[in-house]
């Protein structure tokens, strides 16, 4: 039913910038919390940022505060995350989940920040 699919990822070099989009099917962006979320080799899902049903920011996670900033286009159902400045820490598996009761997730899309 619901159905979520990230792309845009890809390899960078320190101090680049990237951006992810999430294509949303079986729902609509303005009908839930769209959210960001990545996991490094050998550590734990971690929140990136959120976009309310308003389109208000809900939050961003201390360590992309100021680099990252999430979006959506209500038009194409598409949610975005434009990371600038990336560093090294920020190589993930980055997943796009949208929220209101129930969660979906995407499958993801790699990010790897190396020189």
């Amino acid at each position: 039913q619901v159905q979520l699919v990230e792309s845009g990822g890809g390899s960078v070099q320190p101090g680049g910038s990237l951006k992810l989009s999430c294509a949303v099917s079986g729902t609509t962006v303005s009908s839930n919390v769209m959210s960001w979320y990545r996991q490094a080799p050998g550590k734990e899902r971690e929140f990136v940022a959120s976009i309310l049903r308003t389109g208000s920011i809900g939050n961003y996670a201390d360590a992309v505060k100021e680099r990252f900033s999430i979006s959506r286009d209500i038009t194409k159902n598409m949610v975005y995350l434009q990371m600038n400045n990336l560093k090294p820490e920020d190589t993930a598996l980055y997943y796009c989940k949208a929220s209101w009761g129930k969660d979906y997730w995407g499958q993801g899309t790699q990010v790897t920040v190396s020189s």
